[in-house]
């Protein structure tokens, strides 16, 4: 892997330069200064009344002055200077007195040296004064890399070096079956053109944030064993218009000669955007840079094997133009791993660490339902992390455990103080939850309840984890949800007749439920299967929009509330019923401050 030194962030010239440029001030404006308080200045007249009065002792005739050594009335000796005159009597005068005198001889620099001092000396000094500017501009205008016009700033990839193949990718089997042509097609590309096909010359991975798309175009890379260029959509955003379509050809360019090879273009949706009508907010740079991507991929030949792939999380903006077949022939998803490629996901980086050999990789797996594979390869890391604050050199099943819970909910704040009566509320708050959902149908056991405060803010949770995944979700399925949500208000309602504020998270999922049930999924009485809302961004959080007039959006206000506060009273007639159950669970609760699921149910049902 080619890699570009880093620039200090202050040379070593800089204080060089710095360093002389104090010496140069000093020796300008201080030393004179210093020097010329001890040096007096006298007339001529004086010079020749000392000489006279046998006063001097010591003469220096320079060029234009004369230096004299003298002793003062108190007996002590200064040095005085006075200006040279044309006095042919002088050396008689001196011969005569008791002073030793001489003339400065001038010394004649080589004319090599005062070539060398009067230009190349200079020429040197800005020469690295205008380096030193030069790096310091890089630096202010994009990094290192701003002033290298028209050259692709790509890391290279040897075969040797690339380190990723399949074996290391895990969770994403239709991803993986669909890229496994296009490194066949690398290997044996006669196989192909026998029969005509052409290889695919983009392919687009699509798929939420940690799902692993940039390992898969590396592991693409190391299986066929071709060179893999790697570069970020925004390297090719520039200061300076037309830069970033240079940096295009010769990225390209680069490409072609290593062929057959990879390039990875990663968030491509930064170049990508959809090309607007040119008004105000137009951006030449981004269109420039796009025209020359979709111009450079209509004109390689397919045939010698370079292979275009991209990634982004955004695939609602790319333009149409760089998405149709010829260009990104291919759009693959990469999306959240199901239970059985979570699990996989778990063994693969449990590899990395060591383990005591009992890990219940399906019990995490279940716990950690909607987590990506960058999330699930933090958990080991905390695991282990945890292993080593515990003193232990092995990870356990507990350490995996916890270390889904800080992921989920943060660390444990140890050094919350909460008052008896607060710590009374959450343990009735959080059975309420696990009271509401073990008395229903079509919906997930309870894994674990704790009052225990977490870093997020939580005071306690409630942890229900499916035994299994389930791509649908019926009405029933979210309305129990719903009165699972409100199981807390309604239980601090029942016991201590008030509610608090703790039930915040649990009013902002229900509310957000409900809407969808009402403007997404069809769940509603009074408006059937008519769409009212438009997802934005379904990999970066699926915002949403109403597309529907005000009168339309205040019924399904009214709706959403409708199902909400039937859910709540359904919560509070099920604690009703079982208010003794939740008296005896509340006191364990409050006294254990973590129970399994197994522990609820024992008493629940005793």
């Amino acid at each position: 892997m080619t890699e570009q030194k880093q620039t200090p962030k202050k040379p070593l010239i800089f204080y060089y330069i710095v360093a002389m440029l104090v010496l140069l001030l000093l020796n300008a404006l201080l030393f004179p200064t210093l020097l010329g308080n001890q040096v007096k200045q006298v007339d001529y007249g004086t010079f020749l009344a000392k000489i006279e009065a046998d006063q001097v002792k010591e003469v220096e005739v320079q060029e234009n002055e004369i230096v004299f050594v003298t002793t003062g009335d108190d007996g002590k000796e200064e040095v005085c200077v006075t200006g040279k005159m044309d006095d042919p009597d002088l050396v008689s005068r001196l011969q005569n007195s008791s002073a030793q005198f001489s003339k400065d001889i001038p010394k004649e620099n080589s004319p090599l040296l005062s070539f060398l001092l009067t230009w190349v000396l200079p020429i040197l000094f800005f020469v690295a004064i205008g380096q030193l500017l030069m790096r310091s501009m890089q630096k202010r205008m994009g990094g290192a890399n701003a002033m290298t016009f028209g050259k692709s700033n790509a890391k290279v990839y040897v075969e040797a070096q690339t380190g990723k193949t399949f074996a290391d990718v895990a969770g994403e089997d239709e991803a993986k079956e669909a890229l496994k042509e296009i490194v066949d097609f690398l290997h044996n590309p006669k196989k192909y053109a026998e029969i005509g096909a052409t290889l695919p010359k983009g392919a687009l991975l699509v798929g939420p944030p940690g799902t692993g798309k940039t390992l898969l175009a590396k592991a693409v890379a190391g299986e066929a064993k071709v060179p893999f260029f790697s570069i970020s959509g925004s390297e090719f955003v520039e200061m300076f218009v037309g830069m970033g379509a240079a940096k295009v050809r010769d990225l390209f360019e680069q490409a072609q000669k290593k062929a057959p090879c990879i390039v990875f273009i990663d968030e491509i949706d930064t170049i990508g955007k959809k090309r607007d009508t040119g008004g105000f907010g137009s951006n030449d740079e981004r269109e420039q840079t796009l025209n020359q991507l979709l111009t450079e991929m209509d004109g390689f030949d397919g045939k010698k094997g370079v292979v275009i792939l991209a990634a982004t999380n955004r695939p609602e903006t790319l333009d149409k133009a760089l998405l149709r077949p010829g260009r990104f022939d291919r759009r693959i998803p990469v999306e959240l791993p199901d239970l059985a490629g979570r699990e996989a996901i778990l063994k693969v980086h449990a590899k990395n660490i060591k383990t005591d050999g009992h890990i219940d990789y399906t019990d995490i797996a279940r716990a950690t339902s909607g987590a990506s594979g960058a999330e699930l390869a933090n958990i080991v890391n905390e695991a282990a992390l945890r292993a080593v604050k515990c003193g232990r050199d092995r990870v356990i099943q507990e350490d995996l455990e916890e270390s889904v819970e800080v992921v989920i909910a943060g660390y444990q704040r140890k050094s919350a103080v909460i008052s008896p009566k607060e710590k009374q509320i959450v343990a009735y708050h959080e059975i309420g939850h696990a009271l509401v959902a073990a008395k229903q149908s079509n919906s997930a056991p309870v894994h674990k309840i704790t009052i225990v405060p977490r870093t997020s803010g939580a005071l306690g949770y409630t942890m229900q984890v499916a035994q299994e995944d389930s791509v649908l979700m019926s009405r029933e399925e979210a309305y129990n949800k719903i009165a699972t949500l409100t199981g807390g208000r309604a239980a601090e309602e029942l016991i201590f007749s008030s509610c608090t504020s703790g039930a915040s998270n649990d009013i902002e999922q229900a509310t957000k439920l409900a809407r969808a049930m009402v403007t997404r999924l069809g769940m509603s009485k009074d408006f059937d299967m008519m769409a009212l809302e438009t997802v934005h961004n379904q990999y970066l959080g699926g915002d949403t929009s109403l597309a529907c007039s005000e009168q339309t959006a205040a019924k399904i206000d009214a709706e959403v509330l409708s199902i909400i506060k039937q859910a709540h009273e359904k919560a509070a007639g099920i604690l009703k019923d079982h208010v003794d159950k939740l008296h005896e669970l509340a006191a364990y609760l409050l006294e254990k401050e973590t129970i399994t699921g197994e522990e609820f149910m024992e008493i629940l049902n005793r």
